[in-house]
């Protein structure tokens, strides 16, 4: 496959009507990269879902490996500004304290965006098929890049980064990321198998009420669980004692806990 190449014109360029054309043919073509994958969608058949003739498309990406990318550049753009609020928030607040209680809430943060993500935002079939051709390793690299640079990777590595500070771990070590994981797989199956776990709590639609329950209860558990994590960081801890003898005062993971 040919090196993908970048769109010939700019999203922040032209005139209106070109970039709400340019937007039409993205959108169509996600719908057609999540129905058939990038191998069997065709430009041409882009082009007349987007209502706009196979000139105008190459005109706009060249080629369909252009077109695949725009996609991949369009859909990252717009998850990262529902997540970059929180995830500055959390790097301000690895970088500000030590105090447990604070990251905890950091981290509970950022699970608030994306339960919102995985249960609230709307998402069509075809959406959700792009992503799950995507992860599957059947397409394009360049998508998985793109998303992993823009959006996973600084999510995961904040995330990581508050686990591992908390636990008194180290940000790439097995456990810390196995806990991480464990952490987020509390809602994960919300969002990759809706129809099993809305089978088995007896649910016929999920609503704002049942979604504060959902949180309620995965908040709980991810303090609960982190909260004890960093009783066993302070557990491993060596006592120290002041040149007078003293106990050192204690910490803030141990203060944390008697609040």
């Amino acid at each position: 496959m040919s090196e993908t190449k970048r769109p010939r014109r700019s999203t922040e360029s032209g005139y209106a009507r070109g970039e709400e054309t340019r937007l039409r043919i993205i959108h169509a073509a996600i719908e057609l990269f999540g129905e058939r994958g990038f191998v069997a969608a065709s430009t041409r058949e882009i082009a007349a879902r987007a209502g706009v003739n196979a000139p105008a498309l190459q005109y706009y990406f060249e080629n369909k490996e252009g077109v695949y990318r725009a996609c991949a550049e369009h859909l990252a753009a717009e998850v990262w500004s529902v997540f970059e609020p929180a995830v500055r928030h959390a790097s301000d607040t690895l970088r500000s304290t030590e105090d447990v209680a604070e990251l905890i809430e950091a981290f509970v943060g950022i699970q608030n965006v994306m339960i919102d993500k995985a249960l609230t935002a709307p998402s069509a079939p075809t959406l959700k098929l792009f992503f799950v051709r995507e992860q599957g390793g059947q397409e394009p690299p360049i998508a998985t890049e793109i998303f992993q640079s823009r959006v996973r990777g600084p999510l995961n590595n904040v995330a990581t980064a508050l686990v591992a500070k908390i636990c008194g771990t180290a940000a790439d070590d097995p456990l810390t990321i196995l806990r991480l994981l464990a952490l987020h797989g509390q809602f994960m199956s919300f969002h990759m198998a809706p129809r099993s776990v809305m089978t088995l709590l007896g649910w016929s639609k999920i609503d704002a009420e049942k979604i504060e329950l959902v949180k309620r209860t995965i908040f709980a558990n991810t303090r609960a669980l982190l909260h004890l994590w960093a009783v066993e960081r302070e557990a491993r801890a060596p006592v120290r004692k002041t040149s007078g003898g003293k106990v050192k005062e204690k910490t803030s993971a141990q203060r944390s806990r008697k609040r």
